[in-house]
């Protein structure tokens, strides 16, 4: 007679499984930022200002076509996580783009001529603003599909957990696309198998032209996690600090080999959604209110002067530096050759 295994004895309760709930950690206070550290995020930020700008000028004069979307007032998000992050991890992101590839340390001269669509853009020219790419910078782009990009990011993550790597995958998305169907679909597999992923969540506040207390039944999307056992925190977005200081803890998460972690960031963005879109939805009043009392690159050079770690000429030095590195961009972006008519037929799968 066969022998009745040990565990047939024990009857499972019928459709009930254990699930052990995640410990939430606490919001970390902001990091202390060393004269270094204040300098390189008040260029850093002030770098992608600059650049979105004068994107707006060259969209403005019909030198960019198709869809343009700047990043203006979100900018210590990604320099904040950048700088939290090690050589190796991969960062990827949605249409909204430019900053993230500056930050990544793509060359302001390939990202503006790919703007423009000209040969030496990152894309050939073929991509425009959505759709560019560095695998030398471990940036994956720049996605037009709403929320199509958490899924890859997931993807990445999991080669990292696959090949036993400890690296990281920053996965950017916004209020938006945080009621997508697929992104919970990523967030079941990433909790399911542990996989190292930060998902960054950009409250914008607005998606793409309606505001989040009018769409979204949980405003509080550090918590859109918390039925897969997936921990958030809430940050302010607009404190390149506080988002330093967030962005080590994530990846401290992750490589801990804890699993994915949530990021929401409270930020705000002073353009429209799109270069197409004037923005009614909201009053002037409420921007200007944001820029006076929240500015990200305000609130850097504040400290700056405040702690005598630079002065006004110092930084107008900087300011003229990086206006410079812009408008050369631009230059080159408007003077280099389009592709040629035969890489219609290149990089296109047959």
């Amino acid at each position: 007679m066969a022998r009745k295994p040990k565990s047939a004895s024990k009857k499972p309760s019928a459709g009930k499984t254990k699930s052990k709930s995640a410990a939430i950690p606490a919001t970390p206070a902001p990091a202390e930022f060393s004269k270094e550290q204040e300098l390189a995020a008040y260029r850093n930020m002030l770098m992608i200002r600059r650049f979105e700008e004068k994107a707006g000028q060259l969209y403005g004069m019909g030198f960019i076509g198709g869809f343009c979307h700047l990043y203006i007032g979100q900018e210590a998000v990604v320099t904040g996580m950048q700088a939290a992050i090690s050589e190796g991890d991969q960062v990827i992101t949605s249409y909204r783009d430019h900053g993230h590839m500056l930050a990544c340390g793509m060359d302001p001269k390939g990202v503006m001529a790919e703007l423009t669509g000209r040969r030496n853009g990152y894309s050939k020219g073929k991509g425009g603003s959505m759709h560019m790419f560095s695998k030398e910078k471990n940036f994956y782009g720049g996605h037009g599909i709403v929320g199509g990009q958490v899924s890859l990011g997931t993807g990445l993550a999991f080669a990292n957990h696959y090949r036993d790597e400890k690296k990281v995958c920053l996965t950017y998305f916004g209020d938006g696309a945080s009621n997508q169907g697929q992104v919970y679909e990523s967030f079941n597999m990433a909790e399911l198998w542990k996989l190292p992923c930060i998902y960054v969540i950009e409250n914008n506040r607005y998606a793409m032209g309606t505001s989040v207390v009018r769409s979204s039944a949980l405003t509080e999307f550090s918590k859109r996690g918390s039925s897969f056992n997936i921990p958030g925190i809430e940050v302010d977005g607009m404190d390149v600090r506080a988002v330093k200081a967030a962005g080590d803890l994530a990846v401290k998460w992750c490589r801990a080999g804890k699993g994915p972690i949530i990021l929401e960031m409270q930020t705000y963005r002073y353009r429209g959604h799109s270069m197409s879109d004037p923005a009614k939805y909201r009053s002037k009043d409420e921007v200007q209110k944001m820029r006076a009392e929240s500015d990200p690159v305000e609130q850097v050079r504040q400290r700056l002067i405040a702690k005598k770690w630079a002065n006004e000429d110092v930084l107008k030095a900087i300011d003229k530096d990086i206006r410079a590195v812009v408008g050369n961009a631009a230059e080159f972006a408007q003077s280099d050759p389009e592709p040629d008519a035969s890489e219609l037929y290149t990089d296109v799968y047959v």
